[in-house]
């Protein structure tokens, strides 16, 4: 292994490997199929990109995530190491060329979505690489068990077919033995060796607290830590109006979701990432791929929809092994909000079509085409135009997306289209009067040959590939064509890219993938309900509750969750605290606040002591939330 220690060392400056990174890769470079199981924060990439940097050959990663693949193409050409990623919105002959570098340049790491093995032509193209090593990253998608399954997935078995002696590495951070056992059975894994790093986050102090008003309790929180946090929220009017009462109350705050641009995304992160913002205010688009070592603390402000995600989220805590803290803040409505957002907006398959059918309209699809072709897409104009409910319509694209039916590119988007309407002698013209902007437009000629006769969409960033410009030049470039009249420019803001992934065939398609629909459905009502469970369950400590979960049994308690806290102060002070709340209610109606505030102890033992004298018959509580003597 002092070859893997030696690529270590060189790319990723670590001087050792993280158990159990070393057995994985050791695993793999034997050709055995490997399936790791490790917990959110382990490390997963490590242990097929340095394996596949120690052969000849390219490394072919499946992942679901296109951000993530993004990101991860980005960092490893930061390290000077070839890698290219296929991810939606790539054209035919751009892929081709694509392809053409993977098998004759020296590339070595390919990521694609598995619905890119759906095509043919893509898939023969592969067969023809020297693939040394098959990742399949998230892949508990491969399971009808899973938190999130793509029916694509299951295409992946067939590459065993092509690569019988090269080894699959299946990587997922979040799975029960049920889900387990299906990966395995899905992905046909020959005898995989398995590698299964404990559930157990020993340093992150898993609280939950009921708190009336939440935002207060998040500045106790946040004063007393003022280390990097993320506060995970429902939505993203939350996520701005969040970030904003946390900025009247003097923190340094930010905040991240879907909707916004690329460059707002990217600002907004190098923020948080360089700690010129302590908080980043996000929704569950925040996070995937994130390696912040010293995020402190992770609160969520809602209920998470799973105890994977939650699992997941609340684990960007403590990278760095010190103590930190995974928080949920409840309060009586949030189970009826939680069932509003997760539960009541699931599709069924009768809305399903609708929704199918009408995109289908919307876009003028005939029945019987469509395939590949691609559309800007705003959500709430859809939704308004046939009067949907919006998050249940979300829900339904969002289902045919992860069933391969259509892509959803959710990231926020420009869409330039351009027309040349000079003619062509004259614009050899311009371009010798000004030769700095020639590459420019020599490659939009070049590029689209009908760019003279109709309003065409250009891809900016291949203009600025064949160019060698950066994007902000190209913009001042375009800017000055439409000034001096050589150019019709036209630049729409779109919320998301949708691309139809088959031809139309209405109830056709909708019947070959509503059989997943009921299935999902009942998975995300058993997942809520485990939510609920591990936010009332008030006798168990919260990290057993968590291992149990995932079918990790421990007999031991962690000592630092909220339950076994509040188990030291109750056994500790069990009178006190109730005695004081009584002599001051002698004087004057006060509320939980008040209390506290006269008592000096912290909310928790103060609710805790109110519960006490409410459930003795002690106290009341006036309609106005304060608290008096019972007479």
């Amino acid at each position: 292994m002092q070859e893997a220690l030696a690529i270590l060392k060189k790319y990723w400056k670590h001087d050792a490997f993280r158990s159990p990174q070393d057995e994985i890769i050791h695993s793999v470079l034997d050709g055995k199929d490997t399936f790791g199981l490790m917990p959110t924060g382990g490390g997963k990439s490590i242990c097929f990109q340095v394996p596949a940097l120690m052969k000849n050959g390219i490394c072919l990663v499946i992942s679901p995530l296109v951000a993530l693949m993004k990101d991860q193409v980005q960092r490893l050409h930061e390290l000077g190491i070839k890698a290219i990623a296929l991810t939606g919105g790539i054209q035919s002959d751009e892929m081709i060329n694509l392809l053409d570098n993977c098998e004759f340049g020296n590339y070595k790491f390919l990521y694609l979505s598995p619905e890119r093995l759906q095509s043919d032509w893509i898939l023969e193209r592969i067969k023809n690489l020297p693939i040394n090593l098959i990742a399949i990253d998230e892949a508990h998608c491969v399971s009808q068990w899973g938190h999130d399954f793509r029916p694509a997935y299951l295409k992946i078995a067939q590459l065993k077919i092509h690569f019988p002696k090269i080894p699959f590495l299946a990587l997922t951070a979040s799975a029960t033995k049920t889900v387990l056992d299906d990966i395995i059975l899905q992905l046909k894994l020959d005898e995989p060796v398995l590698f299964q790093k404990s559930f157990a986050r020993k340093n992150i102090a898993y609280m939950v607290f009921e708190v009336e008003d939440k935002l207060y309790r998040m500045e106790q929180i946040l004063k007393k830590n003022p280390q990097p946090s993320i506060i995970y929220v429902r939505n993203r009017k939350s996520c701005s109006d969040t970030a904003s009462q946390l900025q009247s109350l003097g923190f340094k705050a930010t905040f991240y979701h879907g909707g916004l641009s690329a460059k707002e995304k990217e600002k907004n992160m190098s923020l948080w990432m360089n700690e010129e913002a302590q908080i980043m205010v996000a929704t569950n688009a925040f996070g995937m791929g994130i390696d912040k070592a010293n995020v402190k603390t992770v609160i969520h402000v809602h209920l998470p929809e799973s105890m994977e995600s939650y699992y997941q989220e609340a684990g960007r805590a403590g990278r760095n092994e010190a103590k930190a803290f995974g928080i949920i803040l409840t309060s009586p409505s949030d189970k009826v909000q939680a069932e509003s957002q997760f539960i009541n907006v699931l599709p069924d398959k009768k809305f399903l079509t609708q929704v199918y059918i009408k995109l289908c309209t919307y876009f003028r699809i005939a029945y019987g085409e469509g395939i590949d072709e691609q559309f800007s897409f705003n959500l709430n104009h859809f939704c308004q135009k046939y009067q949907f409910p919006t998050v249940k319509t979300f829900n339904a694209i969002q289902f045919l997306d992860r069933q391969g039916v259509l892509s959803l590119s959710q990231e926020y988007s420009e869409k330039i289209t351009i027309q040349f309407i000079i003619e062509s002698k004259e614009v050899i013209r311009y371009i010798s009067l000004n030769t700095n902007e020639e590459p420019v437009i020599l490659a939009l000629l070049r590029t689209y040959p009908g760019i003279y006769e109709s309003q065409t969409a250009i891809n900016l960033s291949l203009i600025a590939k064949k160019s060698n410009a950066d994007e902000a030049q190209i913009h001042t470039i375009l800017d000055k064509l439409q000034e001096r009249n050589i150019i019709d420019y036209h630049k729409k803001g779109n919320d998301a890219t949708i691309i139809f992934n088959e031809i139309r065939e209405d109830e056709l398609t909708i019947n070959r993938v509503s059989k997943y629909l009921e299935k999902q459905n009942k998975q995300k009502v058993t997942q809520f309900e485990s939510v609920l469970h591990y936010i009332n369950e008030k006798k168990v400590c919260k990290s057993k509750l968590i291992l149990d979960y995932f079918g990790e049994k421990t007999e031991t308690d962690c000592g630092i969750c909220s339950y076994c806290v509040s188990n030291k102060k109750k056994s500790n002070d069990t009178t006190l605290i109730p005695k004081k709340i009584l002599e001051l209610l002698k004087t004057q109606e006060l509320n939980s606040r008040e209390i506290q505030f006269l008592t000096k102890n912290s909310e928790d033992d103060v609710i805790f002591a109110l519960q006490n004298l409410l459930e003795h018959n002690k106290i009341a509580i006036q309609p106005n939330n304060k608290f008096t003597l019972k007479i």
